[in-house]
């Protein structure tokens, strides 16, 4: 991953995954990495959670609210409204990259993953929160400071953490694209795994918001 990444991050639709309306849903809200940006939808790690859910007889709806290029405003301006279209049981949160990528300040970072969060669990939902490391170049004290954002939104808001979505995929060459930016089709089995270890505790008590 490079700074050029940013440049990479267009923007792409997101889709509900088909599931039984009537389930309780799962709202992902990220940015290209949750977008299944480079290679076909149904190959993206989302995907292959709702795919994962049903093979287990898990009754839920996996909504894919990825935008490449998203960022932490970007999420905080559609959030209000996806929360009241599909009043998700569980919350995934996988934004902050592209922020990091711009070099926006940690605290503002911060700030709009906090509010990310409280919108959330207002709304009722069960809320995830999903880290993500820069590359190198950016610079050891900022890529640490980026990481204590995500460790401190989770842990002041009580919520959970997958602490990094591409743990074993960013490093290994052959599991990015050619860009060597984005991961590719073999690498979102792995990228599941990251989150679902995390997600698969609340799978237990979630249900719909209340009325």
């Amino acid at each position: 991953m490079r700074l050029m990444w940013i440049a990479c991050l267009t923007l792409s639709a997101a889709l509900p995954l088909p599931a039984r309306a009537a389930a309780p849903a799962i709202l992902v809200l990220g940015d290209s990495l949750s977008a299944a940006y480079g290679i076909a939808l149904q190959d993206g790690w989302v995907a292959l959670l709702q795919r994962r859910l049903t093979e287990r007889g898990l009754d839920f709806r996996v909504v894919n609210a990825g935008i490449s290029g998203d960022t932490t405003a970007g999420g905080l301006a559609r959030l209000p409204e996806l929360l009241e279209r599909h009043r998700p049981a569980i919350l995934l949160i996988e934004l902050g990259a592209n922020d990091g990528l711009r070099g926006l300040p940690p605290p503002l970072i911060r700030q709009n993953l906090t509010e990310l969060v409280r919108l959330g669990q207002a709304a009722g939902s069960q809320v995830l929160l999903i880290g993500i490391q820069l590359p190198p170049n950016y610079g050891a004290a900022y890529n640490k400071v980026f990481q204590v954002v995500f460790q401190g939104v989770a842990g002041g808001a009580g919520v959970p953490l997958v602490p990094l979505l591409l743990a074993g995929v960013d490093e290994d060459f052959a599991l990015m694209q050619a860009d060597g930016l984005h991961p590719g089709a073999a690498a979102q089995p792995r990228i599941l795994d990251n989150v679902w270890t995390t997600l698969e505790p609340l799978l237990a008590t979630a249900k719909p918001p209340a009325d």
